[in-house]
């Protein structure tokens, strides 16, 4: 069984972005979006482009402090599975994250991102903290089929809507 990350949220977090499990790569160095071909964090770079962030693999404490600053939030649909690689569709016997709990941590949250069909899976749960629930296009490099213009345009227009930028 493998053991998911805990969130990365402050009180100030207005919007939670929930991946659906970390991969093997973000797993092993304990960061979230830790595989470099994901779009992640390239994308909140480009809705931020006049604010640094540094992006390197031994800076993911500035990039966790920038996002924060941000008023974002990481945490993922579970917290605990079975999986062979990294791929959402070899995740088996998952156990659910308690959402409830984040809103204790988070006293400013507004709303809720899906980062992919994975996540979206489970907006049944976070539907239930009573606030809006988006499903937006995975980053993962899984997700071809997306250009990352148009990835970054599904981004920006919630972050927009939620005064984010």
């Amino acid at each position: 069984m493998l053991t998911g990350l805990p969130p990365l949220v402050s009180p100030r977090t207005r919007l939670l972005i929930l991946g659906s499990f970390p991969g093997a790569a973000s797993l092993a160095a304990q960061q979230y979006y830790g595989h470099p071909q994901n779009h992640f964090w390239k994308i909140l770079q480009a809705i931020w482009p006049d604010s640094p962030m540094v992006t390197g693999v031994d800076s993911y404490q500035n990039r966790s402090e920038w996002l924060l600053s941000k008023r974002l939030g990481l945490w993922d649909v579970y917290a605990a599975c079975e999986r062979d690689g990294s791929l959402d569709s070899k995740i088996r016997n998952a156990v659910v994250n308690d959402f409830a709990a984040v809103r204790q941590l988070c006293p400013e949250l507004r709303a809720i991102a899906h980062n992919g069909g994975e996540s979206f899976k489970h907006s049944k749960y976070t539907l239930l903290l009573g606030l809006p629930v988006y499903k937006l296009p995975s980053t993962s490099p899984a997700n071809a089929s997306w250009s990352f213009e148009r990835k970054l345009g599904s981004w920006r227009e919630v972050f927009d809507k939620h005064g984010l930028i």
